[in-house]
């Protein structure tokens, strides 16, 4: 082992994710729906918070509209 390594040159590669980072938010969601992706999560054994992650990005990759109606 080294008694000193050059970080910077260690792995002079850029990351191949690094556009696909994720950004932490605060967001307020009901819990009747966090219920729900808690049960998927249980089902599918995919932890909830990257269920409603997916879902989210499948909408926005389709470019689905909400569609909504006030009664």
């Amino acid at each position: 082992m080294k008694d000193e390594y050059d970080i910077e040159n260690l792995n002079p590669r850029r990351n191949p994710y690094s556009n696909r980072q994720k950004k932490q938010i605060t967001i307020n969601i009901d819990r009747s729906t966090i219920d729900y992706f808690k049960r998927e999560s249980e089902a599918s054994g995919i932890p909830y918070q990257t269920l409603i992650n997916l879902y989210l990005s499948d909408c926005a990759t389709k470019g689905r509209k909400l569609h909504m109606s006030w009664e």
